[in-house]
């Protein structure tokens, strides 16, 4: 049996000793030479299942393009404009009916009005009503602006002025001292509001908010 296993190699021969005392072997070494690694300067590729490795996905803060309700809703903060424009036209050629409105007011409050404190306060009047009506469409402009560049503060500020222009309209109708040209616009104008309003909390237009104010990179 023993002669067909050859015996371990001496400590002359390079083999491992089996005596006491004896030099232990030396193992082999690693091979001579650098170990192979990346290039200089190049840099480590995005992990799998990243966003710059994912074909398709937007990068963040990248350009997003307006989506639908916000191209409608800016167009129509435009109509916003235009009908307040109107407003002012249509207070200039109301001013006989404001200084009926005015006379049967003091008359009413028992109060002698002069033809000078009435042309004064007729005149006042008509100048608020045309300032009014120029400020509302520097309004849905600024809006129409804001919003149409993803603006987040541009909606908060849109639903505020709506709900500012409904109060102002419900006060108005439960005066019934409106004429019926102007209430026709108000509502024009409420109207409008309210869809635009809609336009803007859609969910497109929420994700184009979103991305809008995303960090640049």
């Amino acid at each position: 049996m023993s002669e067909q296993y050859p015996p371990p190699p001496s400590p002359e021969q390079g083999g491992y000793p089996t005596t006491p005392g004896s030099t232990p072997a030396r193992m082999p070494g690693p091979m001579p030479g650098p170990m192979p690694g990346p290039m200089p300067g190049s840099m480590p590729g995005p992990m799998p299942g990243s966003p710059a490795a994912m074909p398709g996905q937007p990068v963040a803060g990248a350009p997003v393009s307006r989506p639908a309700p916000i191209t409608m809703a800016v167009r129509l903060m435009y109509v916003g404009a235009l009908l307040s424009l109107i407003g002012v036209l249509v207070t200039f050629t109301l001013a006989d009916t404001i200084r009926e409105q005015v006379q049967k007011a003091a008359v009413d409050a028992g109060t002698a009005m002069s033809s000078t404190a009435l042309d004064t306060a007729v005149a006042v009047a008509v100048g608020v009503g045309a300032v009014s009506g120029l400020v509302g469409a520097a309004l849905w402009l600024l809006m129409a602006w804001a919003n149409g560049r993803g603006k987040s503060w541009g909606r908060i500020v849109a639903s505020v002025l709506f709900g500012l222009s409904v109060l102002s309209f419900v006060t108005g109708l439960a005066q019934g001292t409106q004429p019926t040209l102007a209430l026709v616009l108000s509502v024009l104008t409420v109207a409008l509001g309210a869809f635009i309003i809609v336009l803007l909390w859609k969910k497109e237009s929420s994700a184009y908010y979103a991305a809008q104010s995303a960090p640049r990179y």
